[in-house]
């Protein structure tokens, strides 16, 4: 039987990582998952696909920790070498293990594709393991516990890593835990992480149980909080104290509970509220749609995605008046009143929603680069809100379109909750 985690450690599998051609996406997530866990993660590390290497970052990292967890080198050709060098480790041979090779059978059947015997090799496992089903791919992960030691082995391409260690990993790290963990994710737009922070400081440092940690998104903030309880439903009274004092600070900026993100917000209250939504587009080429059209369910919920560039198709389609645009030109909050205007009458939504802007690289009108305004068209809300969107890096061109999206699918939420 595995001991309890004290101290643990990533080591990520890969030369691609090594060279820069893949970001390391695995070791943030997991890390990130191992403080809401409770574990103490002492070291991240990567190694190339060289079997040498591997066995000496093994010996390291099991001189300095009780558990490491790998991500890559488990797929079929001749450079994955991750379970053989580590069964090798452990002392262990490889053996065919049968379910993991009628799965195989059943995907290469299932998608009409031929099985060669590289394929196969996927399917052996070390002998004393406990195999880690993979149903988002070919490579199924495993466990080693032995000598005080434990080891788990997932697969490198995030979206079987992360399933994998929501379901496998997590509850084998906890197992000889006698406390269960608990979170809500709170969601929060229009102030910045330091922000946030300076209003909620001394709930972030001194509260230990439930914790309070921040998490830097693009253009967002969320703050996970995590209660530590030997049953679940006795989270929620250890919640709420620190639940209602980061409402008291910080409530209006704050957008959901659980939703992963704006449009997912903005889809779950239009529909709670019986409303619609269409989008009118200009600098951002019809992300706000796309962001939307992403949520299972928009369908219900969502007209029309307009992307109206030109200023023929805004005044044609939006019925932007022409003088309005001579007068102030297309990046202004005139013309992002009128288009919000326009798309809500022409799709006979409750809500229209407009962006209007300079994303660059150059200025426009004389408009500098990163201005951006939002328009909002509602019965009971209507606004603009100005935007200068400062960047001046190679990607500036689309992080101010995504930020003006963000604003605009917030604007969203902001006039379904007066609707």
């Amino acid at each position: 039987m595995a001991q309890k985690v004290h101290s643990a450690e990533i080591l990520c599998i890969g030369t691609e990582l090594l060279m820069g051609d893949i970001v390391n996406t695995n070791a943030a997530y997991i890390a990130k998952e191992m403080a809401v866990l409770g574990i103490n993660l002492y070291y991240q590390s990567v190694v190339g696909d060289n079997p040498k290497r591997l066995k000496e970052s093994l010996e390291l990292a099991f001189s300095r920790v009780d558990t490491v967890i790998t991500t890559g080198g488990l797929g079929p050709t001749y450079d994955d070498l991750t379970k053989e060098t580590i069964a090798e480790y452990f002392g262990q041979t490889l053996q065919l293990h049968q379910p993991s090779y009628d799965r195989l059978c059943e995907y290469f059947a299932r998608t009409g594709r031929i099985m060669t015997d590289n394929n196969k090799k996927q399917a052996y496992m070390p002998e004393h393991c406990t195999v880690l089903e993979n149903p988002n791919g070919t490579a199924p992960g495993c466990c080693i516990e032995q000598d005080g030691k434990t080891l788990i082995m997932l697969p490198g391409p995030p979206r079987e890593m992360k399933p994998m260690f929501d379901h496998w990993a997590i509850p084998i790290l906890l197992k000889d835990s006698d406390a269960t963990l608990v979170s809500k994710n709170l969601y929060f737009f229009g102030i910045g992480e330091s922000a946030l922070e300076s209003r909620l400081k001394d709930l972030m440092v001194n509260s230990l149980n439930p914790t309070v940690a921040p998490y830097a998104k693009t253009g967002e903030v969320m703050l996970r909080v995590t209660a530590k309880v030997q049953k679940p439903e006795e989270a929620e009274a250890l919640m709420e104290p620190v639940l209602k004092r980061i409402n008291e600070e910080a409530g209006q900026y704050l957008y959901g509970i659980d939703v992963d993100n704006l449009q997912t917000a903005a889809v779950r209250i239009l529909k709670r509220k019986g409303l619609h939504a269409a989008a009118a587009e200009s600098c951002t080429g019809g992300l706000v749609a796309k962001r939307i059209t992403e949520v299972s369910g928009a369908s219900e919920v969502f007209e029309c995605g307009i992307t109206a560039y030109s200023n023929r198709i805004k005044q044609q389609v939006l019925h932007v008046n022409e003088l309005t645009l001579q007068r102030y030109g297309a990046v202004s909050k005139e013309i992002a009143a009128e288009m919000a205007e326009g798309v809500r009458r022409l799709s006979g939504a409750d809500i229209g929603v407009s962006v209007t802007g300079n994303a660059g690289p150059g200025a426009s009108e004389g408009k500098p680069v990163g201005l951006v305004y939002v328009g909002i068209s509602s019965k009971n809300y209507t606004n603009v809100i100005p935007l200068e969107i400062r960047r001046t890096d190679d990607d500036a061109r689309e992080y101010i379109r995504y930020i003006a999206s963000s604003n605009a699918l917030y604007q969203v939420i902001e006039a379904a909750k007066r609707a």
